[in-house]
């Protein structure tokens, strides 16, 4: 059995577990929800993300510097560049604005009944002046916090100079080279252990989820996840084959591995390397492209999260009895398009994005403890259409530069070994 086949009948399992927990009412149990949901299931699911999360500084670094490398010409990495980050803006306001279409007409919220315990601190937020300032920073201390942004300038900029340094760049270039081979190979070893952890992650979620919270927030759970099966299974088919030329069903055959996987994580940033593999291996991207897109895509294109703020943003306002005017709406658009630039690629960070959208229109921030209850499972479905436009982007930009193997592409056996 080839490890996606595992990955999704693992992730099943889980999900009946903490169904079974749940409805048996065994979470009330102190010994069950201290030591196997909090405990076993937390701990197996935590150490797995956390070993994931330990391999994308070096791979990111490694994987940028190698594809900057390639390019040589300030030129092509201007243009690789320039298209990546055009589209990625795009589908992301493109992502809020449907959003924000779907939950007004069908008014989303309106006559939820407010908690009166809801209990929401606010987490602290980066204006956008400070996301724009941290692009460039101590590259090791940038590397120590996980300031994705500024790792990825200082990647581009050595190999950039690498590439222009001549034998001493090229001594450079083959360390490298090597690094990234050892990277990668770590990696598939680590992902051996994924059927296990996404089982131990979904049994948790669905032990303390509960059906109750989502029918109490049927309207907003509902809406956000028929936009986000809208804009994954309508406007990125739609996008790569008008842009591309490419088959859709082709690219999500192939990406069943990597979407299952980024479900589990709930983290673009874990998802990572599994990204990587797929639009390296499956879907026949040139590793100069894909070591530039899919980490910069994990950083900055963030579409489900958009989508999730638009619906919660109407939801928030109908709920409260206030009412969005076209200019609040248009904020809205461009608050969660740039805001995206500086959310973290880990599970309910966008929450705390959130969190300046609806400080900029005044709806009271409160309102996100009403929608505490059932994000968690949102998040894993979002996390998945982030990963889903990573590789779309990735297959559009690098077929328009001629950095594309279409061969790869339609062989349906290509990469199998990723999966073994």
């Amino acid at each position: 059995m080839n490890l996606t086949r595992k990955i999704i009948i693992y992730m099943i399992i889980g999900a009946v577990i903490g169904t079974v927990l749940n409805l048996s009412n065994l979470t009330a149990i102190e010994f069950v929800d201290v030591y196997i949901i909090n405990g076993l299931f937390y701990i197996i699911g935590q150490l797995f993300i956390l070993s994931l999360k330990m391999m994308v500084v070096p791979l990111v670094f490694v994987s940028l510097f190698c594809g900057t490398t390639a390019l040589r010409e300030p030129a092509m990495l201007g243009s690789l560049g320039g298209r990546t980050l055009a589209f990625y803006l795009f589908t992301t306001a493109t992502a809020i604005t449907i959003a924000l279409t779907i939950a007004i007409t069908f008014g989303v919220g309106g006559g939820a009944e407010i908690p009166t315990d809801v209990n929401y601190v606010a987490a602290e937020g980066r204006t956008f002046t400070e996301v724009i300032l941290s692009i460039l920073d101590n590259p090791v201390q940038a590397m120590a916090d996980g300031n994705m942004l500024a790792i990825i300038i200082f990647a581009i900029l050595l190999g950039f100079s690498a590439g222009k340094a001549g034998d001493a760049g090229q001594k450079v270039i083959s360390f490298f080279k090597d690094f990234n081979e050892v990277i990668m190979k770590l990696v598939m070893v680590i992902m051996e252990f994924a059927p296990i952890a996404v089982l131990a992650i979904l049994a948790k979620v669905f032990a303390e989820l509960g059906f109750d919270a989502v029918l109490a927030l049927g309207g907003y759970f509902f809406t956000v996840l028929i936009v986000l099966f809208v804009h994954a299974l309508l406007v990125y088919p739609i996008l790569l084959k008008v842009l591309s030329g490419l088959s859709p069903f082709i690219f999500f055959s192939k990406m069943r591995s990597t979407l299952s996987f980024a479900f589990g994580t709930s983290s673009s940033n874990a998802t990572i390397p599994v990204t990587y593999k797929t639009v390296t291996e499956r879907l026949g991207v040139q590793n100069s492209v894909a070591s530039f897109s899919v980490p910069f895509g994990a950083t900055i294109n963030m579409d489900g999260t958009s989508i999730m703020q638009g619906v919660a943003t109407v939801f928030i306002a109908n709920a409260y009895g206030l009412d969005l005017t076209g200019g609040q709406l248009v904020t809205v658009v461009l608050m969660a398009t740039m805001a995206s630039i500086g959310t973290a690629g880990v599970p309910s960070a966008g929450l705390v994005m959130l969190q300046g959208v609806l400080l900029q229109v005044g709806l009271p921030i409160e309102g996100i403890g009403i929608i505490l209850g059932v994000d968690r499972l949102l998040d894993m479905t979002r996390t998945a259409v982030n990963v889903t436009g990573d590789a779309t982007i990735t297959c559009i930009v690098a077929k328009s530069i001629g950095k594309f193997d279409e061969d790869i592409y339609n062989d349906p056996n290509a990469g199998e070994e990723m999966l073994e």
